[in-house]
């Protein structure tokens, strides 16, 4: 019954070092927009290679893929590219920690659109503690080093590109679990490998096409960054697997705040691995919006 919470969890354990490849990748060598093509080239070929050979060694042939289904992917896929070039160059704005923390506001947002689009109910305890994660972002969006009232930071680069984030992400996560659904007479598992599979095909078409047309430098570099981005793809694709898998099970809002875990993961990581400083807002703030998963999940 709960086998979601488990998978999430995975899930949000693959996303924190693939945030942290990137990271890497777009403050050594690429940009947000290339750093964010290498996650879907490098994971293309594992993603599609491992569903080839779970189709033959099952004798199923690939499901009847419908104009629903690939106006949901379509949606989900473009959502994700915007969210995850914005949580990028959220990384040069602020640190690693605190730049998870913003795209975590995707929780509040998934609800919201969950809600409309979907019709996924949320609980009033759930309700509760979601707008206490808004709470969160409010105590972030102010830097260590400015001064002023903290609605005055709202708008600023790294809480508007943190905030995005959110917005895209949500949309990206119930397109995913709306396009999934449309196979339901298949299993859980066989529903978030088909849609994965067409979803970074899409995804990794369109970064083609884009930088082709934009920047076709940054190509021949993502190949250059082969040796690190080859483990962003890996990651990418255990990561977006799980999270497909848990959507084919449960509310989209609810997996994505057990998902918060990775705010922890994050703050680990910032601190031991980027050696960067974490101020004491930036944890109350962090501490907050934990508090507000915990709540959610006691909700469930």
């Amino acid at each position: 019954m709960y086998l979601w919470i488990f998978i999430a969890l995975a899930a949000a354990s693959f996303q924190t070092i693939r945030f942290m490849l990137q990271k890497v990748l777009a403050s050594v060598s690429l940009t947000a927009a290339g750093a964010t093509f290498a996650r879907f080239l490098y994971s293309m070929p594992f993603i599609l290679g491992a569903l080839a050979v779970y189709l033959w060694q099952s004798g199923q042939s690939l499901p009847d893929m419908g104009a629903r289904f690939w106006m949901f992917a379509l949606i989900g896929g473009v959502a994700q590219i915007l969210g995850t070039i914005c949580v990028v160059a959220l990384f040069k704005q602020r640190n690693f920690a605190v730049g998870i923390t913003f795209k975590k506001t995707e929780v509040i947002q998934t609800a919201l659109v969950g809600l409309v689009i979907l019709g996924d109910q949320i609980t009033m305890g759930g309700w509760g503690a979601i707008l206490l994660g808004l709470v969160a972002v409010l105590i972030l969006s102010k830097p260590a080093q400015s001064s002023g009232p903290w609605y005055q930071h709202l708008t600023n680069r790294a809480s508007s590109l943190g905030i995005a984030s959110g917005v895209f992400f949500a949309f990206s996560a119930v397109g995913y679990r709306a396009a999934s659904l449309e196979f339901a007479e298949l299993a859980p598992i066989v529903r978030a490998g088909v849609t994965l599979a067409a979803v970074v095909t899409l995804q990794t078409v369109i970064m083609a096409v884009w930088l082709v047309l934009r920047d076709r430098g940054e190509i021949a570099r993502v190949w250059q960054a082969r040796r690190v981005a080859i483990w962003v793809g890996l990651t990418s694709m255990g990561g977006s697997f799980c999270w497909f898998w848990a959507f084919t099970l449960q509310n989209a809002a609810y997996v994505k705040a057990v998902g918060q875990a990775e705010l922890l993961l994050s703050l680990l990581a910032s601190v031991l691995v980027f050696k960067e400083t974490v101020t004491r807002r930036e944890i109350v703030g962090m501490a907050v919006l934990g508090l507000s998963i915990l709540l959610l999940i006691l909700t469930l």
